[in-house]
């Protein structure tokens, strides 16, 4: 049984990836819910029939996959309450940002450790997880877990000395993203188009642009494409190339790594 101490947004996202997945099936009997706030208990008994508790406790004792989806700062709190439920059997997965896997190994008595990292997108089945874990697991003992995060979109496995950079880049990048549109939907409106217009003119430019990188294309040769010389887009892109955007952009990056190396440092 696959165990969720917190239902919260991502947990549902991954319920509800199971649920639709051909390959994870039957999961209303598979899943268990340990949640404290009862609406929500309910609210995910009614939306996919799974089982849920109130007790984190339960959900430690009664599985032998426990995925952790509660707050950083609520993970201490957490692994002390179901620390003596958990045995060396048993597979903990943590989706927490800043938890190393160090850090779970002090508080656990098993070493079959995993740190995710998924991302907003999950909640549309269009997720991006990374993985890193310790060489203790064999092929057959990740491909549940594997499967688990495939069904909320893309799954790479990375060592953890690159999950810093992969929260920032990936775990934060669709707010970044976001950050961008909310921007040219701005400008739109500046230039005397509705916002309705305006959102949908953008969001449908990001839609397609995506799927057309997602063929292979380079962002270089896409760029290079759309670019007429004396054109209008050489005109706004000139305007970024004076604002140093490309330059913005890295620093943001790297301060949200620095940000999750200090988070990292603190647990």
């Amino acid at each position: 049984m696959i165990g969720f101490i917190g239902g919260g947004n991502m947990a549902e996202a991954m319920i509800k990836g199971m649920c639709q997945s051909v390959k994870v099936s039957k999961c209303q009997s598979k899943i268990l819910v340990s949640e404290p706030r009862e609406d929500r208990r309910k609210y995910l008994e009614q939306s996919y029939g799974v089982k849920t508790t109130s007790s984190n406790k339960d959900a430690a004792s009664l599985c032998n996959i426990i995925i952790l989806a509660v707050k950083p700062q609520n993970m201490e709190t957490v692994l002390d309450e179901i620390k003596d439920l958990v045995n060396e059997d048993k597979t903990v997965v943590s989706i927490a940002a800043g938890i190393t896997l160090s850090y779970l190994q002090s508080k656990l008595k098993t070493k079959k450790l995993i740190r995710v990292m998924p991302n907003t997108p999950a909640l549309v089945q269009e997720g991006m997880s990374v993985i890193s874990l310790c060489e203790c697991f064999s092929d057959t003992d990740i491909l549940t877990v594997r499967e688990i995060f495939m069904s909320i979109g893309k799954v790479i496995t990375l060592p953890e000395k690159y999950m810093d950079a992969v929260t920032a880049l990936s775990g934060s990048g669709p707010a970044f993203i976001a950050f961008f549109i909310e921007a040219m939907i701005e400008a739109g409106v500046k230039m005397g188009l509705n916002r309705d217009n305006a959102s949908e003119l953008t969001i449908q430019t990001l839609i397609g642009t995506a799927k057309l990188l997602k063929t292979g294309m380079p962002a270089e040769k896409l760029r290079e494409m759309v670019t007429s010389p004396g054109g209008t887009t050489a005109a706004g892109l000139k305007v970024f190339n004076e604002k140093g955007l490309k330059d913005i952009v890295v620093s943001a990056i790297e301060a949200a790594t620095n940000r999750a190396k200090e988070l990292g440092k603190t647990n």
